[in-house]
């Protein structure tokens, strides 16, 4: 049985490798600064940020995030609109434990980005 800092690992890895190619760089930066933006400014707003964004490293980031939090049963419903219906209306503890979930998992994605792990 696999720890929950082994299956963050290697969902970090496997979503590493669906970002594209002209993106890596991109991502590779917002990776290193989204735990400081999530904790200055809570999950729901830095999800908001990507999602207006619009952008590959903004889209794949919100994805990998969105995608880790149904992984875990915080949201059932990784889509954009959905997933932010979602966390604007959980109770705060879940709330909490997402965003907390969010910062340890970016902790690989961070991690893995700047080893070059893309593929």
């Amino acid at each position: 049985m696999n720890t929950i800092a082994q299956k963050r690992s290697a969902f970090a890895l496997t979503e590493l490798k669906k970002v594209s190619k002209g993106d890596q760089e991109r991502f590779k930066k917002l990776a290193a600064g989204l735990p400081a933006m999530i904790l200055q400014n809570g999950l729901g707003h830095s999800l908001a940020f990507l999602v207006a964004k619009g952008k590959g490293e903004h889209t794949a980031a919100f994805k990998m995030i969105a995608a880790w939090l149904k992984d875990q049963g915080i949201i059932t419903d990784g889509s954009h609109n959905k997933a932010m219906a979602e966390l604007s209306t959980i109770p705060q503890a879940d709330y909490l434990r997402g965003q907390e979930e969010t910062l340890k998992v970016l902790e690989w994605v961070k991690r893995y980005a700047n080893a070059g792990i893309f593929e």
